[in-house]
This record gives structure tokens, C-alpha cells and sequence, in this order.
């Protein structure tokens, strides 16, 4: 290649190099605003603080919901059929269904054919077992997590954590990692609520002692928001059967009431929900409505008139931070099944400056004296080397910066380890380049010889440490694949730095002259 072109190259390079990286030096410098800098290297948990969570869905009880959802399904659908049934109950993850004696319906046929299709029949004794094909069920919780997965991740954009993690880790698990948020509790009760929400009747009439066996009791619970304590629980006696579910909510705001400016959650319903609510309230008018959110009753207000315009409230003790979670989760969707937080770290900001500046001190502190080393030992060509190696650090900074990457410790141990691998191949050219020298060859040919022998030294063994760096990219989880990031970006940058840039430096300073009878080495 040409001078003049490998000069227009690097020149190239090297502008892209700092326009991608300045970014992330504004946003870094003394008094700079991380958040206020877009398109920069972003930093992880390890180096900023921030959460790190460790949570298990509950994927077996996913698999219960669904059934306990289908017996209710298939009961109403009897009613509407006029279906004469003695009783219909859960049984684990089956269904056992009991007819009258003068009762038979065709579950293989239209209407009830749908429910097959996840379930097997079997009849004994007078009754139906109706049980969930191990198939599905297996479905259903490799499903239930990569749906977890996407509650939390929109409810974690409610926080307004920049550059969160999350990754499924085995059958059952996600892991959080949250950089940068400082509070801890609004984390907490923003990602744990499984959001299912339920609307039932209440029976005025009925006490704890006296429900029926289609009863149950729910409480509401008061809270002395000042104390931070438990005051009372409210019950209700409530329907077991859920009139309408969160399902079909299509948005959830807040708004304030206009007689004492305490905000509530106004919820919208799709056009299904919408239809059924506006039914619900007009056949019952004067009832009770409890709207229930995970077991807990939030209001029970009394119906006054049908409700046709598609929206409902839940009001309730909120301070607004309270109502803005709640509406965040209820836009979320609910989880398909309970989450337990089984590991929870935090990680402080102090700790995280601390990372930082040990991080930065080791990679300052090791790569002065490898500067000065090859200075030293190598003269002018050392200083050439040197001018490769911080060309290849900014080119790790401006291509990390360019897609928005996220650094962590590891990371940065791949770019130490980057460092090291690119003086030693410049080491590897130099020293080829004196033994041509000892040989009596002549300096230019020396510089020519050295070059082209190098080469495929370099060459294999960057690319089987790259090859490496791409294995543990594609099988490593969290900080394996931030080392392995560094350390592919690294190795690519280092080849072209040690290869071109370094000969480029040696064409101009030496191989351009009429006559050249020797060179600092």
C-alpha cells in the first residue's frame, strides 16, 4: 500500500477514533453528567454501584394458574350451556368434573373441543379427569419465564435505570442487574408484585363465620404512612369467581381527585373489558366491587350506575410515587407466576468509585511503565510502539462508545490484557528487525524482513486468541462476555495498530529517506 494512502487510512481511523470516543470523555471529565451524554462507554454495576438480583419464577404455579383459569372457563361455559353439573373443582393440575346422572356432554365436540387441546380425558367412576398433557405443562414454564422476563424488563423502564441487564439463567431463573439506582425499596416493590388483578362482588350480608363455600374473605389493608406501620385489616366477604381480570386493561394513569387531591389510578379497558365491565355493573347496581390486586383488596367501592365509558379507578392510601408504581405494573401486564427474590446485592456507589480508580490506577500505572520499558530498550522504535499502543486503547474506547457498551472490571482486565498483547507484537517485529540487523542485512531490508516474518506469528496467534474471545462471547453469561467483548475489540485493533500504524511510522521516519545507513532500535 502506498504511503500516501496507508497515511489517509490511519488518518481516517484515527478522526473516527475520537469523534466516538469524546462522548465518554464529556461525559467522565471533572463535573461531567453521565446521564446528559448520549452514545458514550457506559459503566456496569461493578464500576457505578447499583443492584444486582437474583430471582426464581415459580414456574409449577404458572402451570396451576392456567388450570385453575380453565376450570373457571369451563364452568361458566356450562352455566351458559344450562349444563346440569354437580360439581367442577381443581385437583392439582387436573380437572375433575361431575354430571348429573341424566347429564353428558361431548368434550370432543364444538363448544367445549378447545380445552383438549391442552388437556387429556379420562372418564372413572362417574366423573371426568381432565388433566394437562406433560407437553404443555412443560410449555407453560420454559414460557412463563421468557414472559417474566418482559414484565420486568418494562417494569424496570418505569425506574428509569439506564442500561439495566436482565438474563434468564437456567429453567427457572433471571438475573437483574440495575447500575446506578439508589433506591433500593422502590426497586423492590416495583418488580414484586405478581400484578394479578381481579374484579369480585362482595357480599355486604355475609361475615368470616357465616361465607359460603363460594365465598372467601379478603382484606384491605390501612397503612399509617407517616409510621410506616400496619394499622388494621378490613375484611370483605368476596365471590371466589373473578367477574373480570387485568387482562384486559389497556392502559393505567394517574390521576388526582378534585375534592381532596389525593391521586388514584384510572385504568382503561380494551373493548372486550370495556363490554364486560359496563355488563357487570349494570346487573349489579347497589353491590359492592371489589377490585383486588395480589389477595389484597385496594377499594371496594359501591356500584351506583353501569358503567359503559370502559374505565374504573383504584383509590386507596397512595402517595403519588405509590399510584405511579401501581400504574406502571398494571401497564406492565401481570406476572405468570410468583417471583421470589432469591439473592440480592448492592453494590454502593463508594465501592464503585473505589473499582473505578483501582481499575484506572492499575491500567495508568502498568501502561507507564511499559511506555517507559520500551523507550528504553528499543529507543525510537519503543516510542513508535508506544504511539500504536495508545492509538489501540482509543480504538477500544471509540468502537465500546460507538454501540452504546457497557465496561465492567472485566472489561477493563481485557484491556489490560489487550495492552500487553499488543507490545508484544511490536516486540515480536523488533526483535526480528535486529536479528536482520546482526545478520548484516542491510536496514532498509532489515525493517522489510522484520515486518514479513512477524507477520504470521502475529497473525496466528492473535487469531487463536480471538477465536477463543468469540467462544466465550457465544457460551459465557454476564461478566465472561463483558472480558470477552474487550478482549475481541482488543485483539483487532491491536493487529492494526501493530501492523499498519507501527510500519507506517517506520516508512515516514526512516524508509522515506535517500540514504539509510542505521536505525534506533
Amino acid at each position: 500500500m502506498e504511503i500516501k494512502l496507508k497515511g489517509i487510512l490511519i488518518l481516517l481511523v484515527l478522526s473516527a477514533a475520537l469523534f466516538y470516543a469524546w462522548p465518554t470523555w464529556e461525559a467522565y471529565k471533572p463535573g461531567g453528567d453521565p446521564l446528559k451524554v448520549e452514545h458514550k462507554v457506559n459503566l456496569g454495576l461493578d464500576l457505578q454501584g447499583g443492584m444486582y438480583l437474583d430471582i426464581e419464577v415459580k414456574v409449577d404455579e404458572a402451570v396451576t394458574e392456567i388450570v385453575r383459569r380453565t376450570t373457571q372457563e369451563l364452568e361458566e361455559l356450562m352455566l351458559d350451556n344450562q349444563v346440569d353439573y354437580i360439581h367442577i373443582a381443581q385437583d392439582g393440575n387436573d380437572i375433575v368434573l361431575e354430571l348429573a346422572e341424566t347429564e353428558k356432554i361431548d368434550l370432543e365436540a364444538d363448544p367445549y373441543d378447545r380445552f383438549l387441546v391442552l388437556f387429556d380425558k379420562t372418564e372413572q367412576n362417574g366423573q371426568i379427569r381432565i388433566s394437562m398433557k406433560a407437553s404443555e405443562a412443560e410449555r407453560i414454564r420454559k414460557g412463563s419465564v421468557d414472559q417474566a422476563l418482559e414484565v420486568l424488563r418494562n417494569r424496570i423502564d418505569g425506574l428509569g435505570v439506564s442500561e439495566p441487564s436482565l438474563q434468564r439463567q437456567g429453567d427457572n431463573s433471571i438475573l437483574i442487574q440495575l447500575p446506578g439506582l439508589k433506591d433500593r425499596q422502590r426497586a423492590i416493590e416495583l418488580i414484586g408484585p405478581q400484578a394479578i388483578l381481579e374484579f369480585r362482588l362482595v357480599n355486604d350480608n355475609a361475615t368470616r363465620g357465616t361465607a359460603s363455600a363460594n365465598e372467601e374473605v379478603k382484606y384491605e389493608e390501612v397503612w399509617n404512612r407517616q409510621l410506616q406501620k400496619l394499622e388494621r385489616k378490613i375484611p370483605f366477604v368476596v365471590e371466589k369467581k373473578a367477574l373480570l381480570t387485568g387482562e384486559v386493561i389497556r392502559d393505567a394513569q394517574v390521576r388526582f381527585d378534585s375534592q381532596n387531591n389525593e391521586p388514584y389510578v384510572a385504568l382503561s379497558f380494551d373493548a372486550t373489558g370495556a363490554e364486560r365491565f359496563a355488563k357487570i355493573t349494570e346487573k349489579n347496581k347497589g353491590r359492592r366491587l371489589a377490585i383486588i390486586l395480589d389477595d389484597k383488596v385496594q377499594s371496594a367501592p359501591v356500584i351506583r350506575e353501569a358503567i359503559t365509558g370502559g374505565e374504573a379507578s383504584i383509590s386507596g392510601q397512595f402517595t403519588l410515587e405509590n399510584a405511579s408504581d401501581l400504574a406502571v405494573v398494571l401497564r406492565s401486564g401481570s406476572l405468570p407466576a410468583p417471583i421470589e427474590i432469591r439473592e440480592e446485592r448492592t453494590v454502593g456507589a463508594s465501592l464503585g468509585e473505589d473499582s473505578i480508580r483501582q481499575g484506572l490506577t492499575s491500567l495508568i500505572f502498568g501502561g507507564v511503565l511499559v511506555l517507559v520499558f520500551m523507550i528504553v530498550y528499543y529507543k525510537v522504535a519503543g516510542l513508535f510502539a508506544d504511539i500504536a499502543l495508545g492509538m489501540n486503547i482509543l480504538l477500544i474506547v471509540s468502537i465500546l462508545a460507538a454501540f452504546d457498551a457497557t465496561l465492567t472490571l472485566p472489561g477493563m482486565a481485557g484491556i489490560v490484557l489487550t495492552v500487553g498483547m499488543s507490545v508484544d507484537a511490536n516486540v515480536l517485529i523488533f526483535q526480528r528487525i535486529r536479528e536482520e540487523l546482526k545478520s548484516s542485512s542491510k536496514p532498509r531490508t532489515a525493517i522489510k524482513e522484520g515486518f514479513g516474518k512477524a507477520f504470521s506469528t502475529i497473525f496466528d496467534s492473535n487469531i487463536t486468541t480471538l477465536f477463543a474471545a468469540l467462544a466465550l462471547l457465544q457460551f459465557g453469561t454476564g461478566p465472561i462476555k463483558g472480558f470477552a467483548v474487550t478482549l475481541s475489540i482488543g485483539i483487532l485493533s491491536s493487529m492494526f495498530t501493530a501492523i499498519v500504524v507501527t510500519r507506517f511510522l517506520f516508512d515516514v521516519v526512516y524508509m522515506n529517506r535517500k540514504q539509510l545507513n542505521s536505525i534506533s532500535i
